[in-house]
């Protein structure tokens, strides 16, 4: 029935149809080919990420895991947060995340990226083999001891922790702030891997216990 609907048409009404319709044909194939290209821009090009947080004990060792795609150039991962003595003094280490291998750690480092202060540390590599990488930030002296993510040991790893506001940290000052702040260029995801703390635990656990208490509410509506 539809073809023959033109048929039936006033000659008017028929180029109208037809011209409404190939207009909207080519709009949704420009929006379609536009859509396209973004995806194929968003999985080639890689990004740059941001994660802050703050540690408690001088023994707590952060993890952010990281992705490439394909072989990349020019990976960067780095701190900005000692800010000339005002935190922490941090050393970091880079980890291969598929066969857990430690592939190298840094203690100092300010030349990866401007706003970087003297004690800062990260890695500035020319090349990186496409997989799963994972990079540590603990404080100065809690160096990797073992050679596989799967068990880390760190040289602090079998001491009671002790608050960063009650310790002084080796070659550095006491008191130290607890803020940390990472950055990762040139990598195509990552996301922070540490646990949430009981109280963020606490929270999720009471949302989705009003979530579930609305849903109740609606059944017996």
């Amino acid at each position: 029935m539809l073809t023959n609907l033109a048929c039936y048409m006033p000659t008017n009404n028929v180029y109208a149809f037809e011209h409404v319709f190939a207009k909207e044909f080519f709009a949704m194939k420009k929006l379609l080919t536009i859509a396209v290209i973004a995806a194929m821009a968003s999985q080639a090009q890689a990004g740059v990420f941001h994660f802050t947080g703050n540690i408690a004990n001088h023994n707590d060792v952060v993890q952010i895991n990281f992705s490439l795609l394909n072989n990349a150039t020019n990976v960067r991962v780095w701190t900005d947060s000692f800010q000339s003595a005002t935190n922490f003094d941090p050393i970091t280490a880079l980890w291969n995340r598929t066969t857990g291998a430690l592939i190298d750690q840094n203690d100092d480092n300010d030349a990866v990226a401007p706003g970087q202060t003297w004690y800062d540390s990260g890695f500035t590599l020319a090349s990186l083999a496409a997989g799963d990488y994972a990079f540590t930030i603990a404080a100065y002296g809690d160096f990797a001891q073992g050679n596989n993510l799967s068990d880390p040991q760190f040289a602090y790893s079998n001491q009671a922790p002790i608050p960063l506001s009650q310790w002084c940290q080796p070659a550095s000052s006491c008191n130290m702030g607890t803020f940390w702040s990472v950055w990762l260029d040139g990598v195509d995801s990552a996301i922070n891997n540490n646990t949430p703390e009981p109280g963020s635990l606490a929270l999720a656990g009471l949302g989705l216990a009003g979530i579930a208490n609305m849903l109740r509410r609606r059944k017996q509506a």
